[in-house]
């Protein structure tokens, strides 16, 4: 129990620092983008004539760097709703069916099992079996799960997903997974907007960088160029890449949570099954938020394999190790139930 707890709290602390480094790094990289592309107006325009332009003040710098700490303010902000909005997902409020309120009922039980307030509960309208929680801390999170789940798990194994989810809360994954989810979409956004000015065929340097010696574009200044655009084309990918490394080894830990909250590791082994059986991707999830997931919603091949490659690709372990894992929990959890009914039979 001590090793579990120093674990749940050396995964807070982390994701705290991660969580900071990761809105640090995405300023510094607008600054770059932005401060970069001063550079090579400045040295584009140089030797321009006296009549001609030099860029001399770096306001394309000032202007995404303040751009990225706006967008990072916001993400930070309404991250949450945003990843929920994207779902299509409905707050239940006042359950009107059974399953509604089993959900609810299962969400109050587990939010006193592991001692955290009880989360808003969401329904996102999709038949393939899936949750996720969101929020920015324990008193601003969020459960989501889909009709597909509520249809094919058992009270148990809904008490045992919604456990996980609950892990996923209580070791501020949710503040990680869902900042880097708004700043994925933040950065394509940006990135798609910068490609249309590109492709619109603005230039640099009033007329096309031919100063007094006539001589065009210096090596250092093409290679300067190159990098900055492989930036803005690569940014998308490289933050995609970030969302789709950083949950693999949150999803033990959030399933081991899951077994100390209920005591019953075979529950989610069960559902996990249960998920990984159904066929279809979750369509009302897309790729910018399937690192929140119980399981990967988009059904990539990656996640189903082991190794560094598949650490930096996949979304989520195989889940084939997941419930080896559990019903490893499971066995042990039998183990010492025996011994303790042994002693109790014999009287020691």
């Amino acid at each position: 129990m001590n090793g579990e707890s120093v674990n749940l709290f050396d995964q807070q602390e982390a994701n705290r620092r991660r969580s900071r480094w990761l809105v640090i790094g995405f300023v510094l990289f607008f600054a770059w983008l932005g401060f970069g592309g001063d550079l090579i107006i400045y040295l584009a325009t140089q030797a321009e004539s006296a009549e001609g332009y030099h860029h001399l003040f770096p306001w394309l710098g000032v202007v995404l760097t303040g751009l990225a700490a706006v967008l990072a303010t916001y993400a930070w902000r309404t991250g949450p709703e945003k990843v929920l909005w994207a779902t299509g997902a409905r707050e239940v409020m006042d359950p009107t069916t059974p399953e509604e309120t089993q959900l609810v009922n299962v969400v109050e039980e587990m939010s006193i099992a592991s001692a955290i307030p009880r989360p808003r509960i969401w329904i996102v309208p999709d038949e393939d079996p899936n949750a996720f929680a969101t929020g920015r801390d324990e008193r601003g999170s969020h459960i989501a799960v889909t009709q597909g789940l509520l249809a094919v798990c058992s009270r148990d194994e809904l008490q045992a997903v919604i456990a996980h989810e609950m892990g996923h809360i209580k070791n501020l994954d949710v503040r990680l997974m869902t900042l880097l989810a708004a700043l994925v979409g933040a950065v394509a956004l940006v990135s798609d907007g910068m490609g249309r000015v590109l492709r619109s065929g603005a230039r640099i340097g009033g007329r096309g960088g031919r100063g007094k010696k006539g001589g065009g574009l210096g090596p250092a200044l093409v290679v300067l160029l190159v990098l900055w655009l492989l930036s803005w084309m690569l940014a998308p990918l490289v933050t995609r890449l970030l969302a789709l490394g950083v949950s693999r080894k949150r999803e033990f830990l959030a399933d081991a949570m899951s077994a100390q909250f209920t005591r019953n590791p075979m529950a989610l082994a069960t559902a996990l099954d249960k998920i990984e059986s159904a066929h279809g991707a979750t369509k009302a999830i897309k790729g910018g938020s399937a690192h929140l997931c119980i399981a990967d919603p988009l059904e990539r091949k990656i996640s189903a394999k082991e190794g560094r490659l598949a650490d930096w690709f996949g979304t989520h372990p195989p889940m084939r190790l997941r419930i080896s894992r559990l019903k490893a929990m499971a066995y042990q959890e039998q183990k010492k139930l025996g011994t303790f009914q042994a002693r109790v039979g014999s009287g020691v």
